[in-house]
């Protein structure tokens, strides 16, 4: 079997793990599509708990009520376009690039960078928050800020504004949205169209 052989029909195992590893490759753009265009730049289902983040940053961590039903359909479309083994391949190295996403947006507000890499991507997190919302919209990656031109200019000012903010302390406020009545103000305030 040639190496053409292999890349056109590649067997089951590679196969899956292929799908895995492209599902976590596409992570980065789903968090721009999330944080960018439905939180940001569209008056989405999302606006309201994304926004609840940026009114109290202590509440780092996505609710379950929110991903849990996304992962499902984005694994149903997958399915059907794909098959199941597939689709449950992608799904998983979306959701383990969504648990990098997740451990690392903690970090940004809760830890210190532990290198230059770090330092850059927490300030521009931060710059996100503290200087300007509606710009900075990768977490793990600027790339996609350079893409759609959601990086200003005057990144560099915005970043050495925001460098020696300290860390919010711990303990972090996972679960805001589930205390009672939280989730029913802010899609009352989102339908009022005070959600930003």
């Amino acid at each position: 079997m040639s190496w053409i052989d292999v890349l056109l029909h590649p067997p089951a195992g590679l196969a899956l793990a292929l799908s895995a590893a492209l599902g976590f490759a596409a992570w980065p753009a789903v968090e721009y599509l999330v944080h960018g265009v439905l939180s940001h730049g569209h008056r989405t289902f999302v606006t309201p708990l994304h926004m609840s983040h940026h009114k109290n940053p202590r509440g780092v961590l996505t609710a379950p009520l929110a991903w849990v039903p996304a992962a499902a359909l984005i694994w149903g479309a997958l399915a059907l376009a794909f098959g199941a083994p597939h689709a449950t391949a992608g799904i998983a190295g979306l959701l383990a690039g969504f648990a990098r996403y997740e451990r690392f947006h903690w970090r940004v507000h809760f830890d210190r960078p532990r290198n230059a890499r770090e330092a850059r991507l927490f300030a521009h997190h931060l710059a996100h928050h503290y200087r300007d919302a509606k710009n900075y919209h990768g977490v793990t990656t600027r790339f996609f800020d350079r893409v759609f031109g959601t990086l200003p200019a005057h990144c560099e000012e915005d970043y050495a504004h925001v460098a020696g903010r300290p860390p919010l302390e711990k303990p972090q406020d996972t679960f805001e949205l589930y205390r009672p009545g939280n989730l029913r103000v802010l899609l009352a305030r989102f339908e009022r169209g005070r959600g930003e």
